[in-house]
């Protein structure tokens, strides 16, 4: 009986979520700028409804793409047409999808007989359930701060750790990206670890009786939900504009920092669409109003996925910061401290020059705006799973994450500015 009404939950989960049969993700890597315009040609056609997991850059980088089912063979002819390399990195989405939920919910029927799980992926209520759980079991170390609420009024919910007293501060944020589900994941893991690391790791103990630390494990709300209920490959926020069938902003293009530049479009139906002003979000101000109030923010770390890239500024513009021989090198010794764990490799540089030319991003904004320790990292993978990442690499995602970023914060905490 217990089985007939996990699988019937499981059917009721899958049926209410987009379906993505038979979507496969191709591997394109253009040869030459000739190459590169029939791409640019195709990435213009909404009707396609092509989903770019890997953006185009230029010739002899390679291109991740969702194709709908229904239009593989049309394109596969045009790549094809213009010689145009291509190999499929995943046959089937939904395959990954399935299996997904299947792990979702096999971990929730579960739940009841005991601790929480951070080696699987939850709900935004489970995270906020467990963000109090917490709360409630480091009372002297750990507080909730509401720092505003998200275009459907969910309650932007971060988590401070502190000792007491007015210290300098680190902020860490995660899952500005909807369907980078990883990133959740790895904070919730993060929060947990420095809570029970404190008093216990010297290190931790010594970076928390000098700083603090804020943390923000859901940056997108209503998107996560929408990821989780209606369709997984979301990215956006939820807002609605008059006037414009097309929803949601990127919150990553929205930050006051080269605004509407490069990288950023102006169609309210792309993934990548702007937004019509800086921070029209209120995912968005909601953390620059908060960083802005603090006056005490010393470092900016936020966490995307997939690449496994550890990057930061610029990115609106691909001219070196003032500080980039620093930066530079700090992250090239938090990155090396990531591959210590499990042997998996970043690469280290400027967004604009390790990925694409992007504006509107947040440690662009945060870095002008005078916190120089901004960094962003792209955890894993390469590519093989892509925003799909199997459950059973949560924990050594972030385990290996959490050596980079304390090798950050300590370094933050021993160059005060």
């Amino acid at each position: 009986m217990r089985s007939i009404l996990f699988f019937g939950a499981l059917i009721g989960y899958i049926s209410c979520q987009e379906t993505f049969v038979g979507d496969q993700v191709l591997e394109i890597i253009p040869r030459n700028e000739e190459q590169v315009k029939h791409l640019r040609q195709l990435e213009t056609e909404a009707y396609l409804q092509l989903d770019f997991w890997k953006p185009l850059t230029t010739a002899g980088e390679k291109v991740h793409v969702r194709i709908p089912f229904s239009r593989l063979q049309g394109i596969k002819v045009f790549l094809e047409s213009y010689e145009i390399p291509y190999s499929i990195m995943i046959e089937d989405v939904q395959v990954l999808l399935d299996r997904e939920n299947e792990e979702m919910l096999f971990h929730r029927r579960k739940k009841s007989s005991g601790s929480f799980n951070f080696g699987a992926y939850h709900t935004l209520e489970e995270i906020f359930q467990e963000m109090d759980n917490l709360v409630e079991k480091y009372p002297d170390l750990v507080s909730k701060l509401q720092i505003g609420y998200s275009f459907e009024k969910r309650p932007m919910n971060v988590l401070k750790f502190s000792t007491g007293g007015n210290k300098p501060a680190i902020w860490l944020d995660a899952g500005i990206h909807a369907r980078e589900w990883v990133t959740h994941a790895t904070a919730l893991w993060t929060a947990n670890q420095i809570a029970s690391d404190y008093g216990k790791d010297p290190s931790v103990t010594a970076l928390l009786d000098t700083m603090d630390i804020f943390l923000l494990p859901v940056t997108n709300p209503d998107g996560y939900v929408f990821s989780h209920t209606k369709n997984r490959m979301w990215r956006k926020t939820r807002s609605k504009a008059s006037g414009s069938f097309c929803v949601g902003v990127d919150p990553n293009r929205n930050w006051d920092a080269g605004f509407g530049g490069p990288g950023a479009s102006d169609n309210r139906c792309s993934d990548s669409y702007r937004g019509p002003s800086a921070n029209s979000e209120v995912e968005v101000k909601s953390i620059v109003d908060f960083i802005k109030n603090h006056g005490g923010i010393k470092a900016f770390i936020t966490l995307h996925s997939y690449s496994q890239l550890l990057m930061f500024p610029y990115g609106y513009k691909c001219s070196r910061s003032n500080d980039f021989d620093e930066l530079n090198e700090v992250a090239q010794i938090a990155a090396e401290s990531v591959t210590s764990l499990y042997g998996t490799k970043y690469k280290v540089g400027p967004i604009c020059s390790v990925i694409y030319q992007a504006s509107g991003g947040s440690i662009d904004w945060s870095y002008d705006y005078g916190i120089k320790y901004s960094f962003a990292f792209e955890l894993r993978d390469t590519g093989r799973h892509g925003f799909l990442l199997p459950a059973n690499q949560i924990l050594p995602t972030a385990e290996e994450t959490w050596k980079g970023l304390k090798k950050i914060m300590e370094y933050v905490r021993d160059h005060p500015y």
